[in-house]
């Protein structure tokens, strides 16, 4: 982390960083998350920030485990905001580190606003959420030009751990030609439920990224139909990504990761051509 850009801003006791740690590889962590973790004195983390990413912090920091898990004693939101403010006014300077992007489902706009209350300053660091790097590494494009120009990005239970009623199923059905779902695992039998009796075809593809981007990832391509008993033929175990839609059909050609052990690429799967790209 020594040669990191002189020109990054300071991190300054009294402050809270609010930062991603993107969705698992350590590669995949923002010049500013390095930073963080290289100048922090308190790191507060998530269940999904793994040990290699922990390892950049500095030999200063103290580790503060505050994470979430379904089914599992958890700290309370509450609490954690609270320790959030505890430690800024002791003039530590906190990192707030959490899995993915902080703003997408990770709970960061409600810390974040707890800190204004309390009037604490803060820093808010993206990182690249599951929902994309997770399926760029599984090899399935989140868009495609022939395929379709809208995405549907949903979470598979809502603040009381129940598939959320206040989704639209139908409208989401019809209008969107791609899912993608987060922690949408625990409840799958009920929402691909939701998904047909709204009129998606039982064929339709869909794919399960289990621990995406770190080298124990686990991709079951399904459809619809099949999609929670091949989850459970397979043992897939949160966390995971759910995408539902053709786009899932591109994996036969850019599964690169595939390819790196061997794996023949179909050239154009959507228009069923014969030509093998041999990775």
């Amino acid at each position: 982390m020594d040669n990191l850009p002189q020109n990054l801003p300071e991190f300054l006791p009294g402050w809270v960083w609010l930062v991603g740690a993107g969705p698992g590889d350590v590669g995949l962590l923002t010049l500013h998350a390095a930073h963080a973790l290289s100048q922090a004195d308190v790191v507060v983390y998530d269940a999904l920030v793994g040990d290699h990413i922990l390892a950049l912090a500095g030999p200063q920091v103290e580790l503060e485990y505050a994470g979430k898990r379904g089914g599992k004693p958890s700290p309370r939101q509450p609490d954690i905001s609270r320790r959030l403010v505890q430690l800024a006014r002791d003039g530590k300077r906190v990192l707030r580190l959490k899995g993915g992007d902080p703003f997408v489902f990770g709970r960061g706009g409600e810390e974040a606003l707890s800190l204004v209350e309390a009037g604490v300053p803060f820093r808010i660091v993206p990182g690249i959420s599951a929902g994309v790097g997770g399926l760029a590494y599984a090899g399935i494009p989140l868009t495609h030009r022939t395929v379709n120009s809208a995405v549907t990005f949903l979470t598979g239970h809502d603040a009381a751990g129940t598939v959320p009623d206040t989704v639209d199923w139908d409208a989401v059905s019809k209008g969107s030609p791609v899912l993608v779902m987060y922690m949408a695992l625990k409840h799958l039998d009920k929402i691909s439920g939701k998904l047909l009796d709204a009129g998606r075809p039982e064929t339709e593809p869909v794919a399960l990224v289990a621990n995406a981007t770190l080298p124990e990832q686990h991709v079951v391509e399904t459809t619809l139909a099949r999609c929670v008993d091949d989850c459970a033929a397979a043992g897939l175990k949160p966390p995971a990504i759910i995408i539902v839609g053709d786009v899932v059909r591109l994996r036969d050609g850019l599964d690169w990761l595939g390819a790196l052990n061997g794996r023949d690429l179909v050239w154009n799967p959507l228009n069923d051509k014969d030509q093998t790209l041999t990775g």
